[in-house]
């Protein structure tokens, strides 16, 4: 894709929400089903069915997709979209390259076995390694409006407000099932 043609398919898109700001805002949704036997999770992507388990560090097999390499994977695939998006829009041309990122998990804080052991990433580094004949300033530019508008480099770097809720259906001895909301 060209410059002109990406500014032209966002043209009239960014035109409306300058006019109505309320346009823009969109609720993007997941879901996960738990039925099955094991500990897995099998999370519709709308592309793929993925059922996501236990990391082999904490008892998994392996055999499942583990939502810590689902969540670099999109910051990967976001980064990598952003990045091409941002070198089109610039005029820069990308011949090829690779997106990769790699985090660093303590899973003693996972498992429960340190409460003082994070759960979570304790870093996470991006990297591009680009084919282009940019200059170094114009890839600083592109760097630079890469992270600044990759949506999961931002979520990452700028955590948003998460509410968690619970709703169960508690099987009652009548038969018919109760439900509970926390």
């Amino acid at each position: 894709m060209q410059s002109d043609d990406l500014r032209a398919l966002q043209a009239p898109l960014k035109a409306r929400y300058r006019e109505d700001p309320t346009a823009a805002l969109i609720t993007l949704k997941a879901s996960g089903d738990l039925d099955g036997p094991g500990l897995t999770c099998k999370v519709d992507t709308g592309r793929a069915l993925v059922e996501a388990g236990l990391h082999p560090a904490t008892g998994g097999d392996g055999l499942a997709a583990c939502s810590g390499d689902m969540l670099l994977e999109a910051l990967v695939a976001c980064a990598g979209v952003t990045v091409r998006a941002v070198a089109t829009a610039l005029g820069i041309t990308l011949r090829g390259g690779t997106v990769k990122a790699e985090g660093d998990l303590d899973f003693r804080g996972t498992l429960g076995v340190d409460k003082q052991a994070p759960v979570g990433f304790r870093a996470i580094r991006l990297a591009f390694e680009l084919e282009t004949d940019a200059s170094a300033e114009d890839l600083k530019t592109l760097l630079k409006l890469t992270e600044r508008y990759c949506v999961i480099y931002q979520t990452l770097t700028a955590p948003p407000q998460i509410a968690v809720s619970l709703d169960a259906a508690i099987s009652e001895t009548e038969g018919e099932p109760a439900y509970a909301s926390l």
